[in-house]
């Protein structure tokens, strides 16, 4: 039997593209889907706006990311441009905030139908 990736985000991953489908190519439609999520996160002790962090995990797993790390490492490598067209105003998000933030996400509701999304 394989061993389990400590960090898996294969049930994200599906969702993520789904959200991104139709968007490729236009950060800001991409952005302005991602702003409608509930951040779920207390106020207290925030850094990164929840649409960074998922425009940056939807960008990476697109991108073949498939852990938490792999995420925060594509981040980190993104050039200046990149960042900034994802709305990244300072330093990226480190593997543990895209983690804790990504498990804290209500799945079900990425899986809601959305107006004049394709099914």
């Amino acid at each position: 039997m394989p061993a389990s990736s400590s960090s898996p985000t294969a049930p994200v991953s599906g969702q993520l593209a789904g959200l991104a489908e139709g968007t490729c190519g236009d950060p800001s439609g991409l952005l302005a889907m991602l702003a409608k999520v509930t951040d779920p996160r207390h106020r207290r002790g925030i850094r990164h706006r929840l649409v960074v962090i998922l425009a940056l995990a939807v960008c990476a797993v697109l991108a073949g990311a498939r852990s938490f790390t792999a995420i925060a490492e594509w981040a980190a490598d993104a050039d200046e441009e990149t960042l900034a067209r994802l709305g990244v105003s300072g330093p990226v998000p480190s593997g543990s905030t895209f983690r804790r933030t990504l498990q804290h996400l209500d799945a079900d509701a990425f899986d809601a139908p959305r107006p004049g999304a394709r099914r």
